[in-house]
């Protein structure tokens, strides 16, 4: 591997610059600190503890890190997953912990596959801030706002931007990380290098969020993740509900609409919109009994959105988009930031091994990045496209057979571990789409489920009672044990 240039006796220190300093942002500082002096260049001021942040309207609906995503922050941040746990957060095992409807069926809660991380997004953020802010190799500069890019066509040489003070000034730097998240700039600064245009994709299912905080029941510590999906290959809008248990005692309850079958914005609404207008009623009769502790709040941008960079070419040196800043989507699959994780991942190992000023870094760092980026992509997509009046490229046949065979995959994951673990290896983004097609998982989807659906969730009676005060709750027999 080659040595890092930093490190190097008298050689000029390596100088990074990361445009956000949101997750992406600093996971790409985390990444990059070992190789670099790294300055961070954040539009807003961020909070000193696990509080919302201005440009982040977003983080008031569920969030959650897939194992995947936690693994990558833990090579990043070692010890992250304690610090969040310390913090209040869950670690939910997965099916274990979770009470999901998914399209073809309620999921039987097997002993452990996979696990999720559950808390705010706000304390997620804050948790890995802290941790990499504290280094001395990072320095954050906040209310900045970036101008421009410097360099050419062939090199990006670093940054212009504005400081709170109204100065302008050029950072420069062997490399520049783009981390502003949904509302990057980088095309457009691109563009005026005269770097060609990466070929773009939008799906939009015109989906809306709205969501309200409560406080939990009591005896209601280790509750599972309660969640309702929608069922695409029915030609009606998409709607879902999820509870998500977080710190500080309380329910996260988002519910979401695609065009046509939005969610409501009004209090008086929420309940009623979450008992009749999904699949199934059980997060409006669950949060009947829970104390509301905020209005609803609604988010609209949600288009799935996707640039490919790793198709440029004369992809120029020393500049590399992360996260959000290549590919937004549909926030109900929950993939963005465990997505932003393998990246800055990506990112670390490549500068390691080849430094941060090397020739052919950044098209390296590109191409890795989409990997994930792929996996994410082709989940959110392929459902999204199905949804009445949704805006975005039809579905060709190679999708069409795909999206019968991943129904049949989902059929069986009902009643049948083998497929189970082969969906929550690959939702989890622990493992490549591959995986469900591998001859084993192929045999058993042609198979089908070895047991029966169930018929109601698997809650089991002392959780339902825990809520409900009553042990009666819409369960079956099977459900009851199955959640055992």
């Amino acid at each position: 591997m080659n040595e890092p240039a930093s490190t190097s006796p008298g050689a000029r220190p390596r100088r990074a610059v990361v445009i956000g300093g949101g997750m992406a942002g600093m996971l790409a500082a985390a990444a990059l600190r070992a190789h670099a002096d790294v300055t961070v260049v954040e539009r807003d001021v961020l909070p000193e503890g696990p509080e919302p942040r201005k440009g982040l309207p977003q983080a008031r609906h569920v969030h959650v890190i897939w194992s995947g995503g936690a693994r990558a922050m833990e090579q990043l941040l070692p010890g992250v997953t304690e610090a969040w746990l310390a913090a209040g957060a869950r670690r939910v095992p997965l099916p274990t912990g979770l009470v999901s409807l998914q399209p073809r069926g309620w999921f039987r809660r097997w002993p452990e596959m996979q696990f999720m991380i559950a808390c705010s997004r706000d304390l997620l953020d804050w948790v890995v801030r802290e941790r990499v802010t504290g280094s001395e190799r990072v320095t954050v500069l906040q209310r900045t706002e970036l101008l421009s890019l410097e360099g050419d066509a062939s090199r990006v040489t670093g940054v212009r931007v504005r400081t709170a003070d109204g100065e302008e000034r050029v950072l420069a730097a062997d490399l520049v990380v783009d981390a502003a998240g949904r509302g990057s700039r980088a095309a457009a600064w691109l563009k005026d290098l005269g770097v060609p245009a990466a070929p773009l994709e939008e799906v939009d299912s015109g989906l809306v969020y709205s969501s309200r905080i409560f406080r939990a029941p009591a005896g209601t510590e280790e509750f599972p993740l309660v969640n309702v999906q929608s069922d695409a290959t029915v030609p009606v809008p998409g709607r879902t509900t999820t509870i998500e248990p977080i710190e500080g005692g309380r329910w996260l309850v988002t519910l979401s609409g695609t065009r046509g079958g939005e969610p409501p914005s009004t209090a008086e609404e929420f309940e009623a919109f979450a008992r009749a207008s999904v699949r199934h009623p059980v997060v409006g009769e669950l949060i009947a009994h829970a104390e509301p502790l905020s209005d609803p709040v609604v988010t609209r941008s949600t288009v799935n959105r996707r640039r490919f960079y790793e198709k440029v070419d004369g992809w120029p040196e020393g500049f590399v988009a992360i996260g959000d800043s290549v590919a937004t989507y549909n926030p109900v699959y929950g993939h963005g930031l465990s997505v932003a994780a393998q990246g800055a991942v990506a990112l670390g190992e490549l500068v390691a091994r080849h430094g941060p000023a090397a020739p052919g870094l950044a098209r390296r760092v590109q191409r890795a990045v989409a990997r994930p980026v792929g996996t994410a992509w082709e989940f959110a997509t392929s459902t999204d496209i199905h949804y009445p009046d949704a805006i975005g490229k039809a579905p060709g046949l190679a999708n069409r057979v795909l999206g019968a065979y991943v129904n049949r995959l989902m059929l069986t994951a009902t009643g049948r571990p083998l497929v189970t673990k082969a969906f929550f290896d690959v939702v989890t983004l622990s493992k490549p789409m591959s995986e469900l097609v591998r001859p084993a998982v192929v045999i058993a989807v042609l198979r089908g489920p070895r047991r029966p659906l169930l018929t109601a969730p698997p809650l089991t009676a002392d959780e339902w009672k825990a809520v409900t005060g009553s042990a009666e709750g819409p369960q079956d027999g099977e459900a009851r044990e199955s959640a055992a």
